[in-house]
Formats: C-alpha cells, structure tokens, sequence
C-alpha cells in the first residue's frame, strides 16, 4: 500500500515543461509535487512564438486558446546581416502569447487539478535510495517515487547531481546571452521575422495585449567588446542590419529595462541523471532554430505522461520507463535538434548568412522542407 505522504511525481521547475507534465499527470489522479523558485506570474527570456503542434495539447490541459484570440503566426521572414530578405509561408504556423500569460495560467490550472505546487521555492538536493527520491528543498523535505527536473538551462541541482558540462567552463562565442523587450509597433500580426546581426539574431512576432515579443540572442563576447551595456552594443552591432534598426527606433517599449539571461551554452546533456529524468532545458538547451524549444518541452511532457508507470512501487518498472522515454525522446527531436543546430552555426556570420539566404530564395520548397524539419507534428 503506497505510504500517503509520499508523492508519485515530484517536478523541479515550474516552466511550460513542469507545468504541463503536473496537469497531465493529476488527471490521471497521481498524487503531484510542484516547486518552483520564482512566484507566479513572472517574464522569461523566450521568443514566445509557439508551434501550432501544441495547440491540442495546451487545450488538453485545461487552456482555451481558442477563446483568447490569439496572433496566429503563418509566414516567416528572414534577413542577413546586411538586410537582405527572403519569406516564406509556414505550412504549420504557430501562435503568440507571452510566457507570463501563458505559465500563469497553466500554474492555476494545476491547482485546480490538484497539484500539490510551492512557490518560490529552492530545491538544494535530491537524492535516490530505496526506490524513492528525497527533495531537501527551502520549503521542506519530500518524498517521491520518480523526480523529474524541469528547471531551465542551468540551476545548482546540476552541480549536486555531478552534471558533467558543469564541469567545463566556456567563454567568448561558446557562450550566449538572451535579451527580450515587449514592444508596441507597426508590424503584421501573421508574421515572424528573424533578423541576422554580427554573432546572433534576433525574432520579433505578435503576441497577446496587442504586443509583440523582441528578444535575440548573441555571444557574450559581443557584448563585453561594448563594455556590458546592452544599449551600447545594440546600436553598434544590431543597428548594422537596417531592417533591426528601423524596429528598435521606430518602436515603443513597453518595459525600458530588457530582461537578460547569460551563460547560455547548447551543448548535449544527458536526458537522466542519477534516476532523474530531464524535460525542457535541463534535458539540453534548445537551439532556438530547432523549431520551438517551447513546444518541444511541452511534448517532452505528453510523451512522460503518457509512460508514466501505472504502480509507482514497482522498482522493475522504473527501467523501462526510463529506456522508453529514451527512445521516445531520439525518435521525436533527434532531426530537429541536429537541424537546428547546423542553422545555430551558420546564422549570425555575417557573409555565410547572406550566402544560405541568397541560396535558398529561389528555392522556396527546399526551404519549406527545410522549416518542417525543425517543425513537429500535432499531438
């Protein structure tokens, strides 16, 4: 007989992976634990343009978009660093809303399905024994028969879990940062753009409030040559694409100080560490040319949910979970991780750039295929 004060699922990381997973497990009547460091609702570094594969999904969990009017999203545009533009419909599109919309409402829904959720919360340690993980956390100490982390792109349970890339420290064009303003201005509400500059790009699309999500993504060498000021190397390094330059001064800003995250690296991480299993970023930072980490994690969730062993106890049934979530994984994003990735290198060169976009122009159905790669399925 399960003990009542053992949870079956606890998820370390309240993001759209964590949040989804908790629901889709609660409906499922599992006993859930949520921790979460930060207190809802809160912005994220995220450009917030979703695959309209997670529509269904989203729904599922007790969401409805349908009723939110939301941007949809069917052509992209793409420029090299010196301007040069090409367009392309989306055959699947996707969709805008901001992540502080979205996370809030998925965190309240996983309250009413009964989720056992702590905010604010650190988690300090996890540890495997018996068949059960103990969670030493700021909130307190708890048991559960499987732990998941679904915390993001890096947290101190990676250094207590011996994670191996926290071993290595890189510098210089290894290491991004992330930058994200929310901005009023003239621009199609069925498009997303991703501008090229100087080691990075940049992504502006519609999202919910008549606002639209700026947010890109360069070295952090750029900008320490521009001594760690944001404004200094945006006029001088993304100013250099004209088409950049006409959307940050010709727009408002909504909030003047831009959220920034640093110390972004896309190497592989290996899915379970320790009998924890990974979704989302903690399973290996998406490139954002995959073609949507944030719809990745979401079925990163679906496909856990839908493994998720039936008797929590059975100590033989947690290795076949583990080998087919392994499995489902490669299966699912193996192609669009290794394509996205391949993009993530040449974009930002500022003659490469120009020379795919030039190549692929009159090409419009290699480029189509090229975008359906990076592109699931609805699920």
């Amino acid at each position: 007989m399960q003990q009542d004060n053992i949870f079956d699922a606890a998820i370390i990381g309240g993001g759209l992976g964590g949040l989804t997973l908790s629901i889709k497990l609660a409906q499922q009547g599992k006993k859930v634990l949520l921790l979460e460091k930060e207190t809802y609702p809160f912005h994220k570094v995220c450009g917030e343009y979703i695959s309209l594969e997670s529509w269904d999904f989203i729904e599922s969990c007790g969401i409805p978009l349908k009723d939110m009017n939301l941007p949809i999203i069917s052509q992209l545009g793409i420029s090299a660093p010196n301007g040069y533009y090409l367009q392309q419909n989306l055959d699947l599109g996707g969709f805008g809303i901001s992540r502080y919309t979205l996370d809030t409402l998925l965190f309240n829904q996983a309250l009413k399905v009964g989720v056992v959720a702590h905010q604010n919360c650190k988690v300090t340690a996890v540890q495997f024994e018996q068949n059960k993980f103990t969670i030493s956390s700021s909130s307190g100490t708890f048991k559960s028969y499987y732990a998941f982390g679904a915390y993001g792109k890096k947290s101190n349970l990676d250094l207590q879990l011996n994670r191996a890339f926290t071993q290595e420290i890189k510098q210089g064009k290894d290491n991004y940062i992330g930058v994200k303003y929310h901005i009023k201005t003239n621009f199609a509400n069925n498009l997303i753009e991703l501008h090229n500059f100087k080691d990075g790009y940049c992504g502006i699309s519609k999202i919910d409030q008549e606002t639209y999500c700026l947010c890109y993504l360069t070295t952090q060498e750029n900008l320490s040559k521009h001594g760690n000021q944001i404004k200094e190397m945006e006029a001088a390094v993304l100013y250099q694409n004209p088409r950049l330059k006409k959307i940050f001064t010709e727009s408002t800003i909504v909030y003047q100080k831009p959220l920034v995250i640093s110390q972004i690296r896309f190497e592989p991480k290996p899915l379970i560490e320790q009998h924890v299993i990974m979704l989302g970023d903690a399973a290996g930072l998406i490139a954002p040319l995959c073609g949507n980490g944030m719809s990745m994690a979401m079925r990163a969730a679906d496909i856990l949910s839908k493994l998720f062993p039936s008797n929590c106890e059975d100590e033989q049934a947690r290795a076949l979970f583990e080998e087919n979530y392994r499995k489902a994984w490669h299966q699912n994003f193996s192609t669009r991780l290794r394509v996205g990735r391949l993009f993530q290198k040449l974009f930002g060169s500022t003659q490469i750039t120009w020379l795919v976009i030039m190549a692929l122009k009159p090409f419009p159905r290699l480029l189509k295929k090229i975008i359906a790669s990076t592109h699931g399925k609805k699920f």
